[in-house]
Protein backbone atom coordinates (compact mmCIF):
# COMPACT_ATOMS: atom_id res chain seq x y z
CA UNK A 1 0.00 0.00 0.00
CA UNK A 2 1.37 3.35 -0.83
CA UNK A 3 2.71 5.75 2.04
CA UNK A 4 -0.12 7.75 4.38
CA UNK A 5 -0.18 11.40 3.59
CA UNK A 6 1.20 13.33 6.40
CA UNK A 7 -1.76 15.63 6.66
CA UNK A 8 -4.77 14.32 9.30
CA UNK A 9 -8.22 14.68 7.17
CA UNK A 10 -11.06 15.76 8.76
CA UNK A 11 -13.82 13.74 10.00
CA UNK A 12 -16.02 14.76 6.98
CA UNK A 13 -13.17 14.98 4.32
CA UNK A 14 -12.04 11.17 5.74
CA UNK A 15 -16.09 10.20 4.99
CA UNK A 16 -15.80 11.77 1.64
CA UNK A 17 -12.81 9.86 0.83
CA UNK A 18 -14.43 6.35 2.23
CA UNK A 19 -17.58 7.69 0.07
CA UNK A 20 -15.43 8.04 -3.28
CA UNK A 21 -13.13 4.79 -2.35
CA UNK A 22 -16.74 2.52 -2.56
CA UNK A 23 -17.69 4.47 -5.52
CA UNK A 24 -14.05 3.45 -7.41
CA UNK A 25 -14.21 -0.15 -5.98
CA UNK A 26 -17.92 -0.34 -7.24
CA UNK A 27 -17.02 0.19 -10.65
CA UNK A 28 -14.25 -2.28 -10.34
CA UNK A 29 -17.06 -4.70 -9.29
CA UNK A 30 -19.11 -3.66 -12.16
CA UNK A 31 -16.13 -4.96 -14.23
CA UNK A 32 -15.58 -8.08 -12.63
CA UNK A 33 -19.54 -9.21 -12.85
CA UNK A 34 -19.10 -8.24 -16.82
CA UNK A 35 -16.11 -10.55 -16.51
CA UNK A 36 -18.30 -12.93 -14.57
CA UNK A 37 -16.96 -16.69 -14.17
CA UNK A 38 -15.44 -17.28 -16.76
CA UNK A 39 -11.60 -16.88 -15.11
CA UNK A 40 -12.97 -19.01 -13.04
CA UNK A 41 -13.75 -21.47 -16.06
CA UNK A 42 -10.98 -20.69 -17.88
CA UNK A 43 -9.11 -22.28 -14.69
CA UNK A 44 -11.23 -25.17 -14.35
CA UNK A 45 -10.83 -26.34 -18.07
CA UNK A 46 -7.21 -25.80 -17.60
CA UNK A 47 -7.07 -28.00 -14.60
CA UNK A 48 -9.11 -30.46 -15.97
CA UNK A 49 -7.20 -31.04 -18.95
CA UNK A 50 -4.28 -30.86 -16.83
CA UNK A 51 -5.59 -33.78 -14.77
CA UNK A 52 -6.79 -35.77 -18.44
CA UNK A 53 -3.38 -35.43 -19.63
CA UNK A 54 -1.42 -36.80 -16.47
CA UNK A 55 -4.36 -39.91 -16.62
CA UNK A 56 -3.33 -40.66 -20.32
CA UNK A 57 0.55 -40.36 -19.81
CA UNK A 58 -0.37 -42.92 -17.08
CA UNK A 59 -2.06 -45.17 -19.64
CA UNK A 60 0.32 -44.88 -21.72
CA UNK A 61 3.18 -45.84 -19.40
CA UNK A 62 0.78 -48.86 -18.53
CA UNK A 63 0.52 -49.42 -22.27
CA UNK A 64 3.55 -49.92 -23.11
CA UNK A 65 4.41 -52.37 -20.31
CA UNK A 66 1.37 -54.90 -21.65
CA UNK A 67 3.35 -54.89 -24.76
CA UNK A 68 6.64 -55.34 -23.06
CA UNK A 69 4.87 -58.35 -21.28
CA UNK A 70 3.31 -59.99 -24.41
CA UNK A 71 6.39 -59.38 -26.23
CA UNK A 72 8.25 -61.72 -23.34
CA UNK A 73 5.37 -64.04 -23.29
CA UNK A 74 6.05 -64.43 -26.73
CA UNK A 75 9.41 -64.93 -26.33
CA UNK A 76 9.16 -67.19 -23.27
CA UNK A 77 6.68 -69.12 -26.18
CA UNK A 78 9.26 -69.78 -28.24
CA UNK A 79 11.99 -70.41 -26.13
CA UNK A 80 9.42 -73.16 -24.54
CA UNK A 81 8.70 -74.82 -27.63
CA UNK A 82 12.53 -74.87 -28.53
CA UNK A 83 12.87 -76.54 -25.57
CA UNK A 84 10.13 -79.39 -26.55
CA UNK A 85 12.12 -79.90 -29.58
CA UNK A 86 15.02 -80.21 -27.71
CA UNK A 87 13.45 -82.75 -25.24
CA UNK A 88 11.82 -84.59 -27.26
CA UNK A 89 15.23 -85.15 -30.05
CA UNK A 90 16.86 -86.50 -26.30
CA UNK A 91 13.85 -89.35 -26.24
CA UNK A 92 15.44 -90.96 -29.07
CA UNK A 93 18.77 -91.49 -27.31
CA UNK A 94 17.73 -92.38 -24.09
CA UNK A 95 19.06 -95.74 -22.20
CA UNK A 96 16.91 -96.21 -20.30
CA UNK A 97 13.06 -95.97 -18.87
CA UNK A 98 13.89 -93.33 -16.01
CA UNK A 99 15.82 -90.80 -18.68
CA UNK A 100 12.79 -90.83 -21.15
CA UNK A 101 9.74 -90.24 -18.06
CA UNK A 102 12.42 -87.23 -16.96
CA UNK A 103 12.30 -85.26 -20.34
CA UNK A 104 8.52 -86.62 -21.11
CA UNK A 105 7.87 -84.73 -17.49
CA UNK A 106 10.29 -81.61 -18.90
CA UNK A 107 8.43 -81.49 -22.43
CA UNK A 108 5.07 -81.64 -20.21
CA UNK A 109 6.20 -78.93 -18.12
CA UNK A 110 6.98 -76.96 -21.19
CA UNK A 111 3.60 -77.67 -23.10
CA UNK A 112 1.65 -76.12 -19.47
CA UNK A 113 4.07 -72.69 -19.74
CA UNK A 114 3.08 -72.35 -23.36
CA UNK A 115 -0.78 -72.59 -21.88
CA UNK A 116 0.01 -70.60 -19.97
CA UNK A 117 1.79 -67.80 -21.51
CA UNK A 118 -1.19 -67.77 -24.19
CA UNK A 119 -3.30 -67.23 -21.31
CA UNK A 120 -1.35 -64.68 -19.92
CA UNK A 121 -1.36 -63.28 -23.68
CA UNK A 122 -5.28 -63.51 -24.25
CA UNK A 123 -5.49 -61.21 -20.36
CA UNK A 124 -2.51 -58.83 -21.82
CA UNK A 125 -4.47 -58.27 -25.55
CA UNK A 126 -7.29 -57.63 -23.90
CA UNK A 127 -5.96 -55.42 -21.43
CA UNK A 128 -3.74 -53.43 -24.16
CA UNK A 129 -6.62 -53.09 -26.25
CA UNK A 130 -8.94 -51.62 -23.19
CA UNK A 131 -6.29 -48.94 -22.75
CA UNK A 132 -6.22 -48.41 -26.25
CA UNK A 133 -10.11 -47.42 -26.13
CA UNK A 134 -9.88 -45.52 -23.01
CA UNK A 135 -6.61 -43.12 -24.45
CA UNK A 136 -8.34 -42.83 -27.60
CA UNK A 137 -11.46 -41.66 -25.67
CA UNK A 138 -9.56 -39.51 -23.30
CA UNK A 139 -7.72 -37.50 -25.97
CA UNK A 140 -10.70 -36.95 -28.29
CA UNK A 141 -12.24 -35.62 -25.17
CA UNK A 142 -8.75 -33.58 -24.29
CA UNK A 143 -9.23 -32.36 -28.01
CA UNK A 144 -13.11 -31.01 -26.88
CA UNK A 145 -11.88 -29.46 -23.59
CA UNK A 146 -8.68 -27.67 -25.25
CA UNK A 147 -11.61 -26.46 -27.88
CA UNK A 148 -13.53 -24.72 -25.41
CA UNK A 149 -10.93 -23.80 -23.08
CA UNK A 150 -10.21 -21.69 -26.49
CA UNK A 151 -13.69 -20.45 -26.63
CA UNK A 152 -13.38 -19.45 -23.54
CA UNK A 153 -10.01 -17.34 -23.35
CA UNK A 154 -10.91 -15.89 -26.56
CA UNK A 155 -14.11 -14.46 -24.60
CA UNK A 156 -12.25 -13.42 -22.02
CA UNK A 157 -9.72 -12.09 -23.89
CA UNK A 158 -11.81 -9.78 -25.72
CA UNK A 159 -13.96 -8.75 -22.60
CA UNK A 160 -10.61 -7.81 -20.33
CA UNK A 161 -8.74 -6.05 -23.48
CA UNK A 162 -12.15 -3.82 -23.51
CA UNK A 163 -11.80 -3.12 -19.71
CA UNK A 164 -8.27 -4.17 -18.86
CA UNK A 165 -7.50 -0.27 -19.12
CA UNK A 166 -10.21 0.83 -17.25
CA UNK A 167 -9.55 -1.48 -14.93
CA UNK A 168 -6.05 -0.54 -14.04
CA UNK A 169 -6.82 3.08 -13.50
CA UNK A 170 -9.56 2.43 -11.25
CA UNK A 171 -7.28 0.25 -8.74
CA UNK A 172 -4.39 3.02 -9.22
CA UNK A 173 -7.16 5.66 -8.36
CA UNK A 174 -8.37 2.88 -5.57
CA UNK A 175 -4.83 2.54 -4.35
CA UNK A 176 -4.57 6.15 -4.62
CA UNK A 177 -7.14 7.03 -2.28
CA UNK A 178 -7.12 4.51 -0.17
CA UNK A 179 -3.39 5.98 0.24
CA UNK A 180 -5.07 9.22 1.76
CA UNK A 181 -6.92 7.31 4.78
CA UNK A 182 -6.21 5.92 8.05
CA UNK A 183 -4.78 2.53 7.61
CA UNK A 184 -7.83 1.31 10.51
CA UNK A 185 -10.51 2.68 8.61
CA UNK A 186 -9.09 0.93 5.69
CA UNK A 187 -8.61 -2.33 7.28
CA UNK A 188 -12.70 -1.92 8.73
CA UNK A 189 -13.50 -0.86 5.13
CA UNK A 190 -12.14 -4.06 3.76
CA UNK A 191 -13.52 -6.38 6.42
CA UNK A 192 -16.80 -4.65 5.71
CA UNK A 193 -16.55 -4.77 1.71
CA UNK A 194 -15.31 -8.68 2.22
CA UNK A 195 -18.48 -9.42 4.93
CA UNK A 196 -21.23 -7.49 2.09
CA UNK A 197 -22.82 -9.44 -0.07
CA UNK A 198 -22.98 -6.86 -2.85
CA UNK A 199 -19.10 -5.43 -1.79
CA UNK A 200 -21.21 -2.38 -0.04
CA UNK A 201 -18.67 -0.71 2.98
CA UNK A 202 -20.28 2.71 2.48
CA UNK A 203 -24.05 3.33 2.34
CA UNK A 204 -26.14 6.55 2.14
CA UNK A 205 -28.98 7.50 3.93
CA UNK A 206 -31.75 7.87 1.96
CA UNK A 207 -35.66 8.08 2.84
CA UNK A 208 -34.61 7.45 6.40
CA UNK A 209 -32.76 4.71 5.37
CA UNK A 210 -30.08 2.70 5.08
CA UNK A 211 -29.27 2.00 1.61
CA UNK A 212 -27.39 -0.78 2.39
CA UNK A 213 -29.76 -3.34 4.62
CA UNK A 214 -32.96 -0.48 3.65
CA UNK A 215 -33.68 -0.40 7.77
CA UNK A 216 -35.24 2.45 9.17
CA UNK A 217 -32.20 5.23 10.75
CA UNK A 218 -33.69 7.30 13.93
CA UNK A 219 -33.87 11.06 13.49
CA UNK A 220 -30.89 11.07 15.41
CA UNK A 221 -28.61 9.42 14.28
CA UNK A 222 -29.90 10.38 11.03
CA UNK A 223 -28.77 13.81 12.27
CA UNK A 224 -25.34 12.62 13.76
CA UNK A 225 -24.83 11.56 9.77
CA UNK A 226 -25.76 14.70 8.18
CA UNK A 227 -23.75 16.70 10.53
CA UNK A 228 -20.54 14.52 9.98
CA UNK A 229 -19.15 14.60 13.17
CA UNK A 230 -18.07 11.26 13.39
CA UNK A 231 -17.81 7.93 11.34
CA UNK A 232 -21.42 6.23 12.13
CA UNK A 233 -22.03 3.15 11.08
CA UNK A 234 -26.30 1.31 10.62
CA UNK A 235 -26.89 -0.78 13.90
CA UNK A 236 -28.59 -3.36 11.44
CA UNK A 237 -25.64 -4.01 9.15
CA UNK A 238 -22.62 -2.52 10.34
CA UNK A 239 -22.01 -0.65 7.12
CA UNK A 240 -20.28 2.74 7.13
CA UNK A 241 -23.07 5.79 6.83
CA UNK A 242 -23.15 8.78 5.18
CA UNK A 243 -25.67 11.06 4.18
CA UNK A 244 -26.76 11.47 0.41
CA UNK A 245 -25.56 14.73 0.05
CA UNK A 246 -21.86 13.66 0.53
CA UNK A 247 -20.46 14.85 -2.26
CA UNK A 248 -21.10 18.55 -1.65
CA UNK A 249 -19.10 20.15 1.38
CA UNK A 250 -21.04 20.54 4.65
CA UNK A 251 -21.06 24.76 4.64
CA UNK A 252 -22.13 24.68 0.84
CA UNK A 253 -24.86 22.58 1.93
CA UNK A 254 -25.45 24.49 5.14
CA UNK A 255 -26.24 27.20 2.60
CA UNK A 256 -28.54 25.16 0.33
CA UNK A 257 -30.59 24.18 2.93
CA UNK A 258 -31.03 27.89 4.62
CA UNK A 259 -31.84 28.44 1.14
CA UNK A 260 -34.45 25.90 1.32
CA UNK A 261 -36.16 26.83 4.80
CA UNK A 262 -36.50 29.95 3.45
CA UNK A 263 -38.11 29.04 0.48
CA UNK A 264 -40.37 26.31 2.46
CA UNK A 265 -41.32 29.52 4.85
CA UNK A 266 -42.33 31.50 1.98
CA UNK A 267 -44.45 29.38 0.65
CA UNK A 268 -45.92 28.90 3.58
CA UNK A 269 -46.88 32.40 4.24
CA UNK A 270 -47.54 32.56 0.55
CA UNK A 271 -49.98 30.39 1.69
CA UNK A 272 -51.49 31.27 4.55
CA UNK A 273 -52.03 34.68 2.20
CA UNK A 274 -53.78 32.85 0.23
CA UNK A 275 -55.92 31.14 2.29
CA UNK A 276 -56.45 34.41 4.26
CA UNK A 277 -57.66 36.33 1.03
CA UNK A 278 -59.71 33.28 0.66
CA UNK A 279 -61.21 33.87 4.10
CA UNK A 280 -61.99 37.66 3.22
CA UNK A 281 -63.61 37.18 0.14
CA UNK A 282 -65.51 34.31 1.58
CA UNK A 283 -67.16 36.74 4.41
CA UNK A 284 -68.07 39.55 1.82
CA UNK A 285 -70.01 36.76 -0.37
CA UNK A 286 -71.57 35.64 2.64
CA UNK A 287 -72.15 39.11 3.87
CA UNK A 288 -73.74 39.80 0.08
CA UNK A 289 -76.01 36.71 0.05
CA UNK A 290 -77.59 37.84 3.73
CA UNK A 291 -77.84 41.29 2.53
CA UNK A 292 -80.20 39.97 -0.36
CA UNK A 293 -81.46 37.40 1.71
CA UNK A 294 -82.41 39.99 3.81
CA UNK A 295 -84.38 42.42 0.88
CA UNK A 296 -86.19 39.67 -0.33
CA UNK A 297 -87.54 39.09 3.37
Amino acid sequence: MAKKANKELSVEEKLQALYNLQLVDSEIDKIEILRGELPLEVQDLEDEIAGLETRITKQQTALEELVANLKGKHIEIEEAQMLITKYEEQQNNVRNNREFDALSKEVEFQKLEIELCEKRIREYSSEIKNKEESIATSTTFIEERKQDLELKKVELNDITSETQKEETNLRAKSEKIMATIEERLVTAYKRIRGNARNGLAVATVERDSCRGCFNKIPPQRQLDIRMRNKITVCEYCGRILVDKDIETPLVELEKILAEEMVKKEEAKLKKTKRKTTRAKKAVKKAARQAGIAKHVT
